[in-house]
């Protein structure tokens, strides 16, 4: 009796040492063979409004940007006002500063992110925080209950 509860236990800690980390892929390709594939073989993976945007071309300044990023470090951030630019494969591990129409903020690219738009990851708008009346407001509106 002892010794099959022990071998229970043994059992338990064994399949607690077989769960690893899981291994990305994207519709069943994994991050290293979506990064061998060019454009034109990355399309039918993509999401149907990605695959048109491609189809179409990118602009100048897309490709720039295209270009800049590929060719940049690891851990330089490269700067753009791009936010209509699909998120390649390529991209990943990259950190880019997307401009949110004051500041440039910073976007760790992840394999998650294939497919989605740059403009996706920098919100324009902040969250509205209330708090008290301001200078202006009238007597009415300054009583604050205090719950």
């Amino acid at each position: 009796m002892e010794e099959e509860r022990l071998s229970r236990r043994k059992r338990k800690a064994r399949k607690k040492l077989e769960i690893t980390a899981r291994k990305f892929t994207y519709r069943g390709k994994t991050l290293e063979e979506l990064q061998s594939m060019s454009i034109e073989e990355l399309l039918p993976f993509l999401p149907a409004r990605a695959r048109r945007t491609l189809r179409r071309g990118l602009t100048r300044e897309q490709e720039k940007l295209l270009r800049d990023i590929i060719e940049a470090d690891p851990d330089e951030v490269v700067k753009t006002h791009r936010r209509d630019m699909i998120i390649l494969p390529q991209f990943v591990g990259k950190t880019i500063g997307v401009h949110n129409g004051k500041e440039f903020l910073p976007v760790k690219i992840q394999p998650e992110m294939i497919g989605h738009y740059l403009g996706e990851f920098a919100l324009t708008r902040k969250r509205v925080k209330h708090s008290g009346p301001g200078v202006g407001a009238t007597r009415s509106s300054k009583y604050m209950p205090l719950k």
